[in-house]
């Protein structure tokens, strides 16, 4: 893991604190004054926020940070802990461990997030949930129907039902080519289904294809 690199904005006495403790974090940390916009978010990977500074950002401001993709943290001490707005809460006081685990943390979870999501035409794949998803509309996905839109985005020509049996079911005794039939039947039928789409997976006479 590189470096990372967090933003801090918070009170006089919260950066005093985190100024003493800098030899013993596991990021790189750089206190901001008044600067509030994306321009200086893009240069780091986690906003660190204490509620003390958030109380005082205006609506602008805060639409600003609720539109960024940047991880964003907040450390609080009091109920009000703003659970729309940011990807990961602090409750303070922390300690020095809890205060870089929850750094790591929360890049840890936005690499897997961002690893396990995949776009497909007009859908989005998410690996995690096992959803295939258009807009508010989801479906949900076996591990071999994920494993089937997996191959098919890597190859941009049809793939024939041998190579899919090879692939997915690594030629299993108990699978041959009607069962990859019937795995993209199902798999068609469901999306026809929820989203009226009867183009997303394309039968050719070489195989099959997005």
């Amino acid at each position: 893991m590189h470096r990372i690199n967090v933003l801090a904005f918070g009170s006089q006495n919260f950066n005093t604190s985190l100024e003493e403790l800098k030899d013993y974090l596991n990021f790189k940390i750089k206190f901001a004054k008044k600067e509030f916009n994306t321009q200086i978010f893009d240069e780091h990977d986690v906003l660190l926020i204490h509620e003390d500074f958030f109380k005082n950002v205006d609506i602008a401001k805060k639409e600003s940070l609720k539109k960024s993709d940047k991880i964003k943290v907040l450390a609080f001490n009091s109920v009000n802990q703003h659970a729309n707005l940011f990807t990961e809460k602090l409750n303070l006081p922390t300690t020095i461990k809890d205060l870089n685990q929850s750094i790591e943390k929360s890049i840890i979870k936005k690499n897997y997030s961002k690893n396990s999501s995949i776009k497909i035409k007009d859908y989005i794949l998410d690996k995690n949930e096992k959803k295939l998803i258009k807009k508010l509309d989801n479906i949900l996905l076996t591990e071999k129907e994920i494993q089937l839109l997996e191959l098919f985005l890597l190859n941009t020509t049809p793939i024939s039902k041998d190579k899919i049996l090879k692939e997915v079911w690594k030629y299993s005794i108990d699978a041959d080519t009607h069962t990859v039939e019937t795995h993209i039947y199902r798999l068609r039928k469901k999306i026809k289904s929820q989203f009226s789409d009867e183009n997303f997976i394309l039968n050719y006479k070489n195989g099959y294809s997005l």
